[in-house]
């Protein structure tokens, strides 16, 4: 099993999606679901689907929203059946595949599914690195969600299986400082620039999206360690330092 790959299934309506998914992922040696806010779950119908990968579904994680999901993830891709284009990279399933391979499996990655009827939202697609697109018919383009977990599972899986692991006692250690920053981290740092930027009058409180939007594409496209962040958060702490002793004066 490829244990640092999780599919994240978001507010998904039909619990046959689920239980499909679910098969999909163990045919291709993946066990980490996360469901976000499924609106029918624990199901019959998704155990019936799953068939023999019960053990995939029972142990599937329901959570309230994103940040739960994405929390210790490094890595996120967002799938679309639209080529919307908001600033992350728009790369097709084997590309996706070649990306986590290079990304390394000893960090979390994400894959993200949206709903049935309309998919994933442009604020979630936000938070992706890269934007998933499955190549298809042009006058038949919508695939299944479960369809589409199982195509880019199989390219990961294709892309993975020959991978060689370390041998015991040459593992090299990295620097937690070095590590890819997590979603968590990288959220709390966006949070602390727009408390900042907001204070210093370039975006306002009511409207603070479209600058922030482009500055979370920019630092999604950098790939931040965790050093980095520290680094930015520290410039910001400093910034708010001083504009709070300018007010003072």
């Amino acid at each position: 099993m490829y244990k640092n790959i999780r599919i994240v299934m978001v507010e998904t309506s039909h619990p046959g999606n689920i239980g499909a998914a679910a098969r999909a992922m163990k045919n291709m040696c993946l066990g980490d679901m996360v469901l976000v806010n499924p609106q029918d779950f624990p199901s019959g119908k998704a155990r019936a689907r799953a068939a023999s990968a019960l053990d995939v579904l029972d142990s599937a994680r329901v959570v309230t929203d994103l940040d739960q999901a994405l929390e210790d993830c490094s890595l996120v891709f967002g799938a679309s059946a639209r080529e919307r284009r908001l600033g992350s990279s728009l790369i097709d399933p084997r590309q996706a595949a070649e990306r986590v391979v290079a990304h390394g499996m000893d960090e979390k990655v994400a894959i993200l599914f949206g709903r049935e009827k309309s998919g994933l939202t442009n604020e979630e697609l936000e938070r992706c690195h890269y934007h998933i697109f499955i190549p298809s018919n042009r006058e038949y383009s919508s695939l299944n969600v479960a369809a589409s977990v199982q195509v880019i599972c199989y390219e990961l899986h294709m892309a993975l299986r020959n991978l060689q692991p370390p041998e015991p006692g040459k593992k090299v250690k990295i620097d937690e400082a070095e590590r890819p920053a997590s979603m968590e981290n990288m959220e709390r740092m966006y949070a602390h620039m727009e408390s900042v930027l907001t204070k210093l009058g370039m975006i306002y409180p009511d409207n603070p999206m479209l600058l922030m939007r482009r500055i979370r594409n920019l630092y999604n496209r950098a790939a931040m360690d965790n050093r980095e962040v520290k680094m930015q958060r520290g410039i910001m702490t400093a910034i708010e330092r001083l504009y709070k002793q300018k007010n003072q004066d």
